[in-house]
C-alpha cells in the first residue's frame, strides 16, 4: 500500500522516529527475558517444562492475537491500539517482580504469575507489530520506504541485544528487580512517546494467513514446507534452545567474564550472537541477488550454523563460547534472506503478503516450541549433549535442502 498525499501534514521522521523508539525499547525489555528468566528454575524451584512454557508464553500467545489485532487496528486506527500494546509491554516486566514476590498476589502461585506476564507482553507486541509496520507503510511513499522500512528494523534488532546485555548486568549487579524495573519504565517510556507522536491514522492491514490455512497453503507445493521447515528449525534452535539454555550453560561450565556471573555473561554472549545475525542478513540478502537460485546460499549458512552448535557442544570455555555463538548468528543471519526472498520468487504477487506470514508463522512455531523442549531435555541429557543433537537436526534439513530447493526449478505457483 502506498503512501497517500492525505499524509503529507504528518512529519516522517518524526513518526518512524517514535516507532523506532518505541520497537527500540520494546525489543529491551524482550532482551532482559532472556538472562533471567531461565534461571528461575532454581531461584522460585520451579521444573525445567514450566520455566520453558514461561518462556514460550507470549510466543504463543502472540501467534493468536495477530489476526485480530489487525482487524483492530483496521478499524479504530494505529495510535489508540499501538498505544494499548506499548503500555501491555512496560506493565509486564512489572508482573515479573510480582512474579518473584507472590505473596503480593495471594490468589496465584509464582509461576502462574509469569505466565500471565508473558501472555500480557504477548498481546502487547502483537498490536505494536502489526501496527507499527501497517503504519511505516502509511505515512511512506516508494521512493522513500526502504530507507524508512530499514530504519525502523534497525531499531528493532538494536533493542533486543541491548537488553540482553542491560538484563544480564543490571541482575549481576544489582537484583532481578531493577532490571525488570528498568524495563518496565522503559517500556511505558515508549508508551508516553507514542501516544503524543503517532498520528491517528487509518491504516490497512493486510489479512495474513491463519493456522487454520496453513496445511492448505503448504500442500500447494513442496517448497513452500521446505522453507518453512528451515525457518522453523533455526528459529527453533537459535530462539528457542539457545537463547533459553546458554546462561545455565555458562553456569554449569563456569563461564565468566571478569566479576560477571553467569548471568551477566550471558547476556553478553546472547547479544553477540544476535548483532552477528544482524550484520550477516545484510550481506546475505545483497548475495542472493547475485544467485540464481537463492536457496544455493542456505546450505553454507546452515553449515556454519551447526559449526556453532558443535563448538559449544565440544569446547565449554569462554572463547568457544564466544566463537560458537558468533558463528550461530552467522548461520541465522545468513539463511533467512535467501529463504524469504526465494519464498518471493516463486509466489504470485498477489499471494506475497500471505507467503511472508507463513514463513513468520512457521518461525513463530519454532521459538515457540524450543523452549518447551530444550530446557527439559538439558535437564535430563545435558546442554552439551543437547547441543551436539542440535548438529544432527540441521544436517537432518541440510539433506532435505539438498533435494527439495537445490532439485531442478519448479514453475511459479498458482495465484490462490
Amino acid at each position: 500500500m502506498s503512501g497517500s498525499s492525505d499524509n503529507a501534514e504528518y512529519p516522517v521522521p518524526t513518526i518512524i522516529g517514535s516507532l523506532i523508539a518505541g520497537v527500540f525499547f520494546g525489543g529491551v525489555g524482550g532482551g532482559v527475558a532472556f538472562p533471567t528468566l531461565p534461571t528461575l528454575g532454581t531461584v522460585l524451584s520451579i521444573s525445567p517444562f514450566v520455566v520453558g512454557l514461561i518462556l514460550s508464553a507470549n510466543r504463543f500467545t502472540r501467534l493468536l492475537i495477530n489476526t485480530p489485532a489487525g482487524q483492530i487496528i483496521d478499524r479504530f486506527g494505529a495510535r489508540r491500539p499501538m498505544t494499548i500494546g506499548f503500555l501491555l509491554q512496560g506493565l509486564a516486566p512489572f508482573g515479573y517482580i510480582a512474579g518473584l514476590h507472590p505473596s503480593l498476589i495471594p490468589l496465584f502461585d509464582a509461576a502462574a504469575i509469569f505466565i500471565l506476564a508473558r501472555i500480557l507482553w504477548g498481546v502487547g507486541s502483537a498490536f505494536v507489530f502489526v501496527g507499527a509496520y501497517s503504519l511505516v507503510v502509511q505515512v511512506t511513499t516508494s521512493s522513500n520506504r526502504g530507507k524508512w522500512i530499514g530504519y525502523f528494523r534497525g531499531g528493532q534488532s538494536l533493542g533486543f541485544p541491548t537488553g540482553l546485555i542491560l538484563g544480564g548486568v543490571l541482575t549481576d549487579i544489582y537484583s532481578y528487580d531493577i532490571a525488570f524495573g528498568v524495563a518496565g519504565g522503559l517500556g511505558l517510556v515508549a508508551m508516553g512517546v507514542a501516544a503524543i507522536v503517532i498520528p491517528d491514522l487509518s491504516v490497512s492491514v493486510e489479512e495474513p494467513a491463519t493456522l487454520v490455512e496453513l496445511p492448505n497453503i503448504i500442500r500447494a507445493d513442496p517448497r513452500i514446507f521446505m522453507i518453512g521447515t528451515v525457518n522453523f528449525t533455526v528459529r527453533f534452535l537459535f530462539a528457542g534452545v539457545l537463547l533459553s539454555t546458554i546462561v545455565l550453560y555458562a553456569d554449569v561450565n563456569d563461564i565468566s567474564i571478569g566479576a560477571f556471573s553467569a548471568v551477566g555473561v550471558s547476556g553478553i554472549i546472547m547479544a553477540i550472537s544476535v548483532l552477528f545475525s544482524g550484520a550477516t542478513t545484510v550481506f546475505a540478502g545483497r548475495i542472493s541477488d547475485l544467485l540464481e537460485n537463492r536457496a544455493l546460499l542456505t546450505v553454507p549458512a546452515l553449515a556454519v550454523f551447526a559449526f556453532g552448535f558443535g563448538l559449544l557442544g565440544v569446547v565449554p570455555t569462554l572463547i568457544g563460547t564466544l566463537i560458537g555463538v558468533s558463528c550461530i548468528g552467522i548461520g541465522v543471519g545468513g539463511s533467512n534472506p535467501p529463504l524469504l526472498a526465494h519464498l518471493g520468487d516463486i509466489s504470485p504477487d498477489k499471494d506475497m503478503g500471505k507467503m511472508g506470514g507463513v514463513y513468520n508463522m512457521f518461525g513463530d512455531l519454532g521459538s515457540s516450541f524450543g523452549p518447551v523442549i530444550a530446557l527439559p531435555l538439558a535437564d535430563q541429557i545435558g546442554y552439551r549433549a543437547e547441543y551436539i543433537a542440535c548438529v544432527g537436526i540441521i544436517a537432518i534439513v541440510s539433506i532435505f535442502v539438498f533435494r527439495t530447493l537445490l532439485s531442478e526449478e519448479l514453475p511459479h505457483l498458482s495465484p490462490t
